[in-house]
């Protein structure tokens, strides 16, 4: 497999003229979606059916589908799912399991329409200082309570046929501005990150796919994560985390620079692949462009995470809906 080193998204319910001539001389290693490319279940799995005719592969297609806030698909295509953190404090001692049935459940949903990956599960620890924009999207604020949940929302993934991309490595816990607006700057020393928010990351190092963080660690360097060789060379490294890394949204006001430039910063750093969203054609191109081809590393480890992909586990949907209504009290859905 051969292709180029960009996760890319659509702008509408269909795709363009324009759009299909790009993606296919482009060759995008995949695609996200959005609620703006988000109808019915028909016209989404047209769509799904379109982007992979465009490349002329099976690729991968991803969502942020974490339920809460972040979620793309509503009723009636999907649940919807209270936040993580409120689930995991309705659930109780029992939100491991509960964890699990919600993402299994949320794992049918994708699949059905023809999205084979979620940007989930969120390792990021909950900390005093966790800005509102990620707080309820995290599942809790000890390390073997989000190792352990984030394990399970993995599993149910994985069970469900479709890819879990582990966020944000390494670490957005500790982010007191929203990185979708501002840099945030992590002040905490190396020891402190290693023994929590780091921890959370080595111990998930066996995942697939994860996505980075728009943060500076003053401990390691003064560019944000995403940018950083000597930050992405610790989460090869010291975190060991050895599936295929993508960067969070390029678009982010995190980062400065034009989005080529952006790009480049993300590949000269280490990531594997480039998450551009929400742009003209003319900028879509220019950080296909600037991203290029996957290297020998990379495509390694986008064979090595796409081997992953299997036929989902058999699911009896009304048991697993009532078991999870049990757990949770009888309040599973808004």
């Amino acid at each position: 497999m051969t292709c180029g080193a960009a996760i890319l998204d659509a702008e509408g319910l269909v795709l363009t003229p324009e759009e299909k001539a790009f993606f296919r001389d482009a060759d995008p290693f995949g695609f996200i979606l959005f609620a703006r490319n988000i109808q019915s279940a028909a016209q989404t799995r047209a769509l799904c059916a379109e982007l992979r005719e465009a490349v002329g592969r099976d690729c991968l297609i991803t969502i942020d589908q974490e339920g809460g806030r972040v979620q793309r698909l509503r009723s009636p295509l999907a649940r919807d799912w209270m936040a993580p953190l409120d689930h995991v404090g309705q659930a109780g001692d029992q939100a491991e399991r509960a964890m699990y049935l919600r993402y299994r459940l949320i794992s049918q949903e994708l699949l059905d329409l023809g999205i084979d990956s979620n940007c989930a599960p969120v390792g990021d620890l909950v900390t005093p200082d966790t800005h509102p924009f990620l707080k309820n999207r995290c599942y809790g604020d000890s390390l073997e309570q989000v190792v352990s949940l984030a394990r399970a929302v993995a599993q149910a993934h994985l069970d469900g046929g479709v890819l879990p991309v582990l966020k944000h490595i390494p670490g957005h816990g500790r982010a007191q501005v929203d990185s979708h607006k501002d840099l945030p700057q992590v002040t905490a020393p190396l020891d402190t990150l290693e023994a929590q928010d780091f921890a959370v990351f080595a111990a998930l190092n066996d995942l697939p796919l994860g996505m980075t963080a728009h943060l500076v660690y003053e401990a390691l360097d003064d560019q944000p994560a995403t940018i950083s060789d000597r930050v992405m060379a610790m989460i090869r490294q010291e975190i060991g985390f050895g599936g295929l890394v993508m960067t969070d949204d390029i678009s982010m006001k995190a980062l400065d620079g034009t989005p080529a430039q952006k790009a480049e910063a993300a590949r000269r750093a280490g990531c594997d692949l480039v998450l551009f969203c929400n742009a003209s054609l003319a900028d879509r191109r220019a950080v296909a462009e600037a991203a290029g081809a996957m290297d020998t590393a990379g495509l390694a480890r986008a064979e090595a995470a796409l081997a992953q992909r299997h036929a989902p586990l058999p699911l009896d949907t009304e048991a697993a809906e009532a078991e999870l209504t049990a757990l949770m009290g009888g309040k599973v859905y808004v």
